[in-house]
Formats: C-alpha cells, structure tokens, sequence
C-alpha cells in the first residue's frame, strides 16, 4: 500500500523521533527494586506507587510498538537484543508516564480533545511529519486527509471488512501516534509550567552572560595531591564514618543488585572438527575448479555467502572476502583460509572482473504472449519498429505501461538471497548495454524490451562465488566438554571451591558486582533467563546448577558472593569504603598542602613552596578550568579566578578536585560580540526545562518501582 510505503521511507527518522517523545523530557534510566515481601511481589511483572503493572497490558504495549518498528521499517521481525530494547524502552515509558500522570493529575493539568485538533491542524509537530497524512504539495500534515482516512475506515468496517482489514495496519499505526501525541503534549505542559517557576529576567540574563563570556588569563600555582604520599596520610574509621554521613545521600541504591563469582566455558570447535571441514572445502576446491558455471556446485555448499552469477561490487561481498579480490586472477581459485575473526573457512573463485557502471538509467516493454512464440513475433516486432525509429514510450503505452525512465543501482539488486535466469539475464544486460543501445531479451513469461539511456559511476565489478562456512563444534565435542564442566560443577559446590579447583580442570573463575535486573544477561550471555531468576533468588554463597545457554554453546555456572539490598549502602561497604578513603585522603592533604601555604602572597613564593607553575587561560565563570598539572577540571577555581579581580593575586587558597591552587590574575576582557538580552533569557528558560527533567527524574527514583520483568521474559 502506499499509504504503508511512505511511512517505511521515513522509519528510521520515525522510532527516533517517537522514541524520545515516549520518553517524554526525562532522562534515560533504568529504575528496578523490589519490595520487601518478594514472594507476593515477584509474583506480578512490576508496580509504580504500589500499583501493580498488569502483564498483558505491558504486552499490549511492547506488542503495539514492536508493530510500529515493523511498518516503519518494512520488517518481519525483530532480534533479540532489538525486542529487548524495545521491552526496556517500553518500560520506561511506562513508568515516566505513570509519574507524570501523577503530578499532573494533582495540578489539574490535561490534554484537551481541542488542544489536540489546534496540534493536528498546525501540522507541525515532527510525530506527526513521518505520518502518510503529509501533503506532498505543502509538505505539512494534512488533517483532511487524516479525517478522510478514518472515515474511510469507520464506513469499510460495516460495508467492506476487506479493505477495513487492509487499513487495519495503519489504522493501529494512527492510533499509536495519537496516543503519544497526547502524552508528549503533556509532557511539554508539565515541563512548561515548572520551568515558568525559575525567573528569568533582564538582570539575570546580564549576570550569566558575564559568566559566559568574562574571559580571565592567570598565572597558576598548582599544589597537587599525587605529591603528597598516602603513607603520609593516616585515615581512620571515624574519618571515613563522618565523610559518610556527609555525603550519605550519594550512596542510596534505588534498587538489588548481586556481586557474583562464575565459570563460562565457550564451547569451540576441536581440531578434529576444523579437520572435518578442511576436507569437505577439498572437495568444493575441485568442483569450483572445474566448473564453467558454479551455480549448482554453490547450490551443494551453503555457503554463508550467496552466489547470484552476476557482477558486484566490493560491498556486496564480507569485507574478509572484498579485500581478496584485487589480488586473485580471473579464472582461478584461492587456497582454503580461515578467518578468525569470524570463525570461517573460506575459498573465492573469481569469475570474472570488469569496469561497469554503479548506477543505470533504463526503460522497459514488457511483452506477454500465449505462448513464448507469440510473445518472441511481438517483441520482435516491436524491436524492429524501435530500430526503426519508433517512439519508446508511444509503443510502450500501446501495451498499457509508461516506457518512462528510471534508475537502478547495485545496491538495489545485488544483496538478493537468491537470482533466477531470468533476472540474471536482465541484470547482466543492464550492466552490459551502452548508452540508447536495445536489447530484446527472452524470459520464461515473455519478452522484455530493454533499453539504457544513462550510465553513471563506473566502477570494479566482480563476479565470484564464494564458499563460506562457520568451524562449528560437533555433536561428539559438545558432549565431551559437557561431561568435564558437569563433573567440575558437582564436585565444587562452593565458592572457595570453585576458586580452588578450577584451574585444574582449566577453567577460570571470572567476577562481576552489581548485577541488576537492568541487565538482560548475566555476564553478557545470551539466554540466561534462567540463570537470572536464581541468581535473585538465592542466598549469598550458593552454587548454581550448570546452565547451557549463549547460542547453544555456553556452559554456565554462578556463585552468589554478595546481595546489595534496596536502601543505603553501608560505609563499610567495598565500594562505598573505597571512594570515601579517597575523598577522606584528599581531604587531609589539602589541610597539609593550605598549612603549608598559608600566608603565601605571589607566584614566587608559592613556587618556593614547591608548586607546579604554568599559565592558564581562557578561564569563565561558567565552564570548570582544566588543571595540567593535576589532570583534573577544577570548578572550584573557575569560581574564584571569577570573583578576582584583575592583577590581584588570589585571597586565599583555593581546594580542588586534585590538588589545591594559588594564582595571579593577569587580565580580565570579554569576548568579542553584543549582549543580546532577549537570546540570553530564551538559553535560561531551556537550562529552567533542564531541571524540569532532572525534578522528574527525582520524582521516578521515589515512585516505588518495583521491576520484575527478568521474571517473565
């Protein structure tokens, strides 16, 4: 349908532009947790404010917009990774919405039927520019051609439920679009009115416009910590307590997360498996060799790689294969290689290598007939009065068809799965013809009268067949490692036994923290749902069971080490220790390092202290100057150089990030160009619709999400 072919042109465009009106204004964020009791919790896919999210209406809704990537794109189904970036998103957009729908419901904020209609009629909004209701003519959307669609539907679903059903598809894709449509203009209100709460005035304007453009040189004086040795720094439990009531908000955790210890075992192909193979590419090696025409020798090999029998470019080939073809002379064909990358034997016989043209402008007669006699008298005919002198398109309206021009590019054909005879030919004659020459071609179902009005782009083309095939392990391999890793797993039941005896048996134990239910794997494998439920169910130091999972060749075993419950982690905690041992650390040496320098009033006398001297500049109020000497940007610094005066060495020593800072200011100046108020105020009022998005984000980290999705899917 056409209606179905415009909305593909623009699908790309489309799931990204529907894709961040989904999200609405917040910023992208996974938010699980779990409740407290979690045996009535997981029982049900997830809840928002305690309010469960029922299974079959998440569906619908993973459903309906994996049907829209489907129209857009003009596919049949999506991967794996891409459903489950469809279900994260999905979520997501569930959440944001259910959290605006709070906030707005308590401000009396909606959407109205007519603010809807004045979005339609404006025609405007880009969800709505990827619709099939655009008028050509205006490029604008078209909300007459939208009404006359949804009456044509409405009326065919009671007079012709066959055309309603052609419709359905477009029908739903409206639907959705209306639905996001009304939530993104939601979403725009509610960030509006908050971002109205942040003032913006002529004052504030000229201050942050000084913050922007006040330009500030300075001789600096750099005292980093690196210099100072740790082991000259005592820290105590009392230090790293109070650092941590300091800084306790930092450390909540919206959500589990479990520390494990686990085996993978790849299982790949043995050397008697690659064996195996190596002796079947003997054989296409001299099948290839003696065949003129490789199509049914390719037939036999299922390569990865599909022989067509047409010239191709580069592009068309593996990029493994592509950077071979130069090098092999026409006629011959290659020893066996492998490729390790993608775990491949290869061969190439090079057909043929000719210069063509990358795009061809052509026009066509299609000629039917009872039989193929019939058919060849008419075409012959027709090519007799063109080389005549007749008229293209005047015959070609003589049997209903255009006879207009077109274009056709390698790209458009030489990706096929497949090529019969038949196209083979037509593609042949299109790469072969010169510029106005004809050509009355034979098919199965009739003639085709061909002719080439341009060529473009000449480029190399290569005819190859190609032999392509994954080193896969055997039955008899799998089983074999099979047997070890289960013996492995029954005899470790462990985590210190695990530790202990896995080199023996040549496994190594590998570790990841902070496993959530964020991640659709554990460990990055593929299909290791099964081994995601357990690992939330289990108690800290158990052994899972072996798990077969990735692609069918993965053996899998888990050691739970540690649970991180919902809530605050404690300070003791590795992590958490860690990061208040540096803060705590740098502390203590920016106290030693201001002793040290306190009562220094010039450049000199803090570089006789022993700091790092060098010129900085450039330096604005609203940008953190970065620090050479400690490799740290430094905001702290931009603050101060700002409130300095010109010429004025620094009031007092300034603790940053990495180290701690005297200076001399040596000019101050703006930059070149006019203060322009009204453009000022309009940069304030976007930073205000910022921080609209980060107060929603607060609102979704506190509405009690609870995420049970690893459970069901």
């Amino acid at each position: 349908m056409a209606a179905l072919g415009k909305i593909r042109s623009h699908g790309a465009l489309l799931v990204g532009v529907i894709g961040a009106a989904l999200l609405a204004f917040i910023a992208e964020e996974a938010f699980r947790s779990c409740d407290a009791s979690k045996n009535e919790s997981r029982q049900q896919i997830g809840s928002v404010y305690g309010e469960k999210v029922n299974m079959q209406d998440y569906q619908k809704l993973v459903d309906e917009f994996t049907n829209v990537i489907k129209i857009t794109q003009g596919r049949e189904n999506l991967t794996d990774d891409e459903l489950n970036q469809v279900k994260d998103q999905v979520w997501q957009t569930y959440v944001s919405n259910k959290v605006l729908e709070k906030e707005c419901e308590k401000l009396g904020l909606t959407v109205t039927d007519k603010e809807l209609q004045n979005v339609l009629t404006q025609g405007t909004n880009p969800m709505l520019m990827q619709t099939p209701f655009v008028n050509q003519q205006t490029g604008r959307f078209d909300v007459s051609a939208l009404k006359k669609f949804l009456n044509e539907y409405k009326s065919a679903k009671t007079t012709n439920p066959q055309m309603a059903e052609q419709y359905q598809n477009i029908y739903d894709f409206w639907s959705f679009i209306e639905k996001n449509l009304r939530q993104q203009l939601l979403a725009q209100k509610y960030q509006s009115l908050f971002a109205s709460c942040f003032l913006s005035n002529p004052v504030l304007a000229k201050m942050a416009y000084k913050d922007e453009n006040e330009e500030s040189n300075i001789q600096l004086a750099a005292f980093p910590y690196s210099d100072i040795n740790d082991k000259e720094v005592k820290v105590t439990d009392e230090d790293l307590k109070a650092k941590y009531d300091e800084l306790k908000p930092i450390f909540k955790q919206q959500y589990e997360t479990r520390d494990i210890k686990y085996v993978d075992v790849q299982v790949k192909a043995s050397a008697a498996d690659q064996q195996a193979l190596k002796k079947e590419f003997s054989t296409f090696d001299k099948d290839l060799a003696a065949a003129a025409d490789p199509t049914q020798v390719m037939h036999k090999t299922a390569s990865l790689v599909n022989y067509l029998g047409i010239p191709q470019t580069k592009a068309a080939f593996p990029s493994d294969i592509a950077q071979r073809l130069d090098s092999i002379a026409v006629g011959t064909t290659t020893p066996v290689f492998q490729n390790t990358q993608d775990n491949t034997l290869n061969i190439i016989k090079l057909i043929a290598r000719q210069e063509l043209p990358d795009s061809v402008q052509f026009r066509a007669i299609q000629v039917p007939g009872a039989t193929p006699q019939e058919a060849k008298n008419r075409a012959d005919s027709i090519y007799t009065a063109l080389q005549g002198g007749a008229d293209f398109e005047v015959l070609a309206k003589k049997y209903q068809q255009t006879g207009e021009k077109q274009w056709i590019t390698s790209q458009q054909y030489q990706q096929a799965p497949s090529m019969d005879n038949d196209t083979k030919k037509y593609v042949n004659a299109l790469n072969t013809l010169a510029v106005n020459a004809t050509e009355n071609i034979a098919m199965q179902q009739g003639n085709i009268i061909l002719q080439v009005t341009d060529r473009k782009a000449m480029t190399t083309k290569y005819t190859a067949a190609v032999v392509k095939k994954e080193i896969k392990f055997s039955k008899q391999t799998y089983n074999t490692a099979y047997n070890k890793f289960s013996q492995f797993v029954s005899e470790n039941q462990s985590v210190e036994a695990m530790e202990k005896n896995a080199a023996k048996y040549g496994f190594q134990v590998q570790e990841r923290n902070d496993v959530s239910t964020q991640e659709h794997f554990v460990a990055g494998i593929h299909s290791t749902r099964d081994a995601m439920k357990w690992l939330f169910d289990a108690k800290d130091g158990s052994v899972s069971p072996l798990y077969e999972c990735g692609d069918n060749d993965h053996l899998l075993v888990i050691a739970l080490t540690k649970t991180h419950e919902k809530g605050y982690r404690p300070w003791n905690d590795a992590k958490v220790k860690e990061f208040l041992q540096q803060r705590v650390m740098a502390d203590k040496k920016a106290e030693k390092i201001m002793a040290k320098v306190k009562g220094v009033n010039s450049i000199q006398a803090a570089k006789a202290k022993g700091a790092k001297v060098s010129d900085l500049n450039q330096i604005t109020f609203a940008s953190p100057a970065f620090v050479t000497a400690t490799g740290a940007s430094e905001p702290a610094l931009s603050g101060a150089v700002a409130a300095t005066q010109q010429g004025k060495f620094s009031s007092h020593a300034v603790k940053g990030n990495a180290g701690v800072y005297l200076f001399q200011v040596k000019s101050k100046k703006m930059r070149p160009g006019k203060f322009n108020e009204q453009e000022t105020e309009q940069r304030l009022k976007q930073k205000a619709m910022q921080y609209a998005g980060n107060f929603m984000q607060e609102l979704v980290m506190n509405a009690d999400v609870v995420d049970n999705r690893y459970l069901f899917f």
